[in-house]
């Protein structure tokens, strides 16, 4: 039988956590929530919630993830699968099943939930978060012929095709590094549509010009870094 483990980041995340852990189907064997330096409840209440919660104080988004991964590996029955979800409840943790279904059925590598237009709520994704995967995704295209029309959070991979990628961001980097090192690596991969709705709290990302000019030059920061470079 697959195993498959969840890894959820997540920074005040008290208002919503719970929520995401109850939605999670039940054939995940394990919901790992790392805590990353919350001033809230979340750690108390993803705890309750039934989820394995971590620490890590260290700020950033990789940071986390790398965390949630540490953990994995040290474990006595690694997972086939893993899952990362945000933990604002903006994905739809039952669309789990389909996310992880082309990797279970059709031997997929690597699956990302594309947060498209058509199942997005009004306001979900900001300017910033929208012009930014353009440029992503359109220089990934015209560069190495991808596929790839997001940067989701919501994403499964097979667990030793993820080590494979030596993930190493701290920030922000790290969906498009592992996009990035997935094409580098010929995984195969596809992207399954997913509803995405307005998180709950507030947005951690700054939905300003500025904002989003940081964004497009880290981008092509990331691109050269994790593609030319390795």
């Amino acid at each position: 039988m697959t195993k498959i483990n969840v890894i959820i980041p997540a920074f005040n995340e008290a208002d919503s956590i719970s929520y995401v852990i109850r939605d999670i189907p039940k054939k995940v064997d394990e919901i790992i929530v790392v805590n990353n330096n919350s001033t809230d409840n979340t750690e108390i209440n993803a705890k309750q919630a039934g989820a394995t919660v971590l620490t890590e104080n260290s700020k950033g988004y990789g940071y986390a993830c790398l965390k949630g991964m540490e953990y994995v590996s040290n474990k006595t029955e690694r997972p086939d699968i893993i899952v990362f979800l945000d933990g604002d409840y903006s994905d739809h943790p039952e669309e789990l099943t389909k996310i992880v279904a082309p990797i279970i059925n059709n031997n997929i590598d690597f699956v990302i939930g594309a947060r498209v237009k058509r199942l997005r709520e009004s306001g979900a994704m900001t300017v910033p978060q929208i012009l930014g995967n353009w440029l992503a995704t359109t220089l990934m295209k015209l560069f190495f012929g991808a596929r790839f029309t997001d940067l989701g959070p919501f994403r499964a991979i097979k667990y030793h095709k993820l080590l494979e990628l030596n993930m190493e961001d701290k920030t922000y980097g790290w969906t498009i590094e592992m996009q990035l090192k997935a094409l580098k690596k010929n995984l195969t991969y596809t992207e399954i549509p997913v509803n995405y709705r307005n998180r709950i709290g507030v947005s951690k990302v700054s939905g300003t010009i500025k904002g989003a000019i940081f964004a497009g030059v880290k981008i092509l920061g990331w691109i050269f870094k994790y593609s030319f470079n390795k």
